[in-house]
This record gives structure tokens, sequence and C-alpha cells, in this order.
């Protein structure tokens, strides 16, 4: 898979209100260090995203960020956030989306967790397709 040009990404942050620029650079920050090798994007869903070329699913993508206010969003697949219920109580949540207020700090270690988790979710689902 070619890389791709991470230009799309620096403009959508500063596309963003200056108050949320910094937590996305964290949030950006921390899917890179969670996910070296993947692939910086935004063709996919017009945000931030991540693809990885051992996923076969959505073009290789595994996770994307978002802003919406108030919030900072990560998003992953339904199944990372069912097997990561307990540490995201206290956040906001949909079937795919995690949302962090803006204003109070990015828990980077929770994305990168989330992230990683993410990865090898998708990974794995090549394998069972493979299986079967």
């Amino acid at each position: 898979m070619a890389k791709r040009k991470s230009g799309g990404v620096d403009e959508y942050i500063a596309s963003c209100p200056k108050e949320a620029q910094g937590d996305l650079a964290k949030v950006r920050a921390a899917i890179r260090a969670a996910a070296p090798g993947a692939t910086e994007r935004t063709d996919y869903f017009q945000m931030p995203g991540y693809s990885n070329p051992g996923v076969d699913y959505y073009d290789g993508m595994f996770a994307w960020f978002s802003f919406k206010k108030p919030h900072i969003r990560l998003h992953v697949p339904p199944t990372v956030i069912q097997k990561h219920r307990k540490e995201l109580a206290g956040y906001a949540t949909t079937k795919a989306i995690v949302s962090f207020p803006m204003g109070k700090p990015v828990p980077t270690r929770l994305v990168k967790k989330l992230v990683k988790a993410s990865l090898k979710a998708m990974k794995d689902k090549r394998i069972n397709a493979i299986k079967t």
C-alpha cells in the first residue's frame, strides 16, 4: 500500500477551532505511537484515519479521529468499545465512537490501548474470514 500524504490531516486539524487543535494533535500522536506502521489519510470518511495493509476491511482502515463540539472523538470498531466498556464508563460512547470532552486532559494511554485493540480486532477479522 502506497503511503499517502498526511497534509489532509494537518488541514483537518487546522480547520477545527483553536481550542480543539491541541487535543486533536495529542490524539493524532497517540494513534501514531500505538500504530507506527499505519498509513495516515483523510480519503475515507473525510476525517483523519489510519490504515494498515494487514486489514482487508474498510480499505485497511482501523481507526479515525474527529472533532464535533464539544468533543474530541475516536472512532473504532464496535467490538473494541464493547471489550473496553469498564474503562470507557466515564466517557460518552456510541456503537463505534468514544467522545472525550474538550478542555479536559486527553487520556492518551487509553487512546493508545483502544487503537492497538482496534488494529488487532481488524487483523483478527481477516484471520477469522480466512478460516471460514
